[in-house]
């Protein structure tokens, strides 16, 4: 491979996934760190992408897929019903770690009465209590991403591996009875700090990341205490899981008729 093509192929990576580690880079042009350091500092002299503590993130991405208000969009009627299903197994004056999911944001939207002490790394979370005077928020620290709403990099996990909660509230890219996957190296080691800091592992999955891969994996089913997802969850999946000893939750809400549906799987 050229350093042409090399330097191409990175950009098109970081077009794809937003942002990614030296060491992500490395091996998907399977090239030395140095090499793909000395890469990034030609593409950034060039305008193309901007380098991060460890990283590089592209400037001006063409997709909004992974940006906070379009991902937020999505199943959002589901969204709002998991987060307040969710928000009813938290007990009161618990430590909440929050991660920067959509979801995970519906949560947060009814924890306010809980009194809880939250760790998040959503900027979007945080704002939300900014004048709450019954929650305690800790925002770790990282590097901003202000399209996706989030702090990333080394000095969130290193946040997040000096920190012990009563329970973490996490999304995820797909779950299958393989086990639990997201859809961005970045996220996956924040997120597994998030599984080691948690006394409790709650997920929040709309239907649609029933079977599905997202390509980085996260954890194993065994480190899953609770899933709370909406009635579009398919049936034999969610029996799947509960009979791997994981409790499935569905939460309350509406039909495409706008019937009320309660929890029967």
């Amino acid at each position: 491979m050229t350093a042409e093509e090399r330097k191409h192929r990175i950009e098109a990576y970081l077009q794809r996934v937003e942002f990614a580690s030296l060491e992500e880079l490395s091996q998907h042009v399977e090239a030395s760190i140095s090499t793909v350091r000395r890469d990034l500092t030609t593409l950034e002299a060039a305008g193309n992408l901007r380098r991060t503590h460890g990283g590089a993130r592209i400037v001006a991405p063409k997709t909004d897929e992974f940006a906070f208000s379009a991902r937020d969009a999505h199943q959002l009627s589901e969204k709002e019903a998991i987060g307040k299903a969710c928000a009813e197994l938290i007990g009161g004056n618990q430590s909440v770690i929050l991660d920067a999911g959509t979801t995970v944001y519906h949560v947060a939207r009814h924890l306010e009465e809980k009194s809880p002490q939250i760790v998040t790394n959503s900027l979007p979370v945080a704002n939300l209590f900014a004048s709450a005077n019954k929650v305690e928020v800790i925002l770790a620290g990282g590097v901003i991403y202000p399209r996706l709403g989030v702090l990333v990099g080394p000095m969130t996990v290193e946040a997040f591996s000096k920190m012990r909660a009563d329970v973490a509230i996490m999304s995820a890219g797909g779950i299958t009875l393989d086990g639990v996957t997201n859809s961005h190296a970045l996220l996956i080691d924040i997120q597994r700090a998030m599984l080691k800091a948690a006394q409790k592992i709650i997920l929040c999955l709309d239907h649609s990341k029933f079977g599905r891969q997202s390509v980085s994996p996260l954890c194993g089913l065994d480190m899953v205490d609770t899933i709370v997802t909406d009635h579009r969850a398919p049936h034999e999946l969610v029996a799947g899981l509960r009979e791997r000893g994981v409790e499935v939750i569905i939460a309350p809400g509406a039909s495409a008729n706008g019937a009320t549906v309660h929890n029967k799987i």
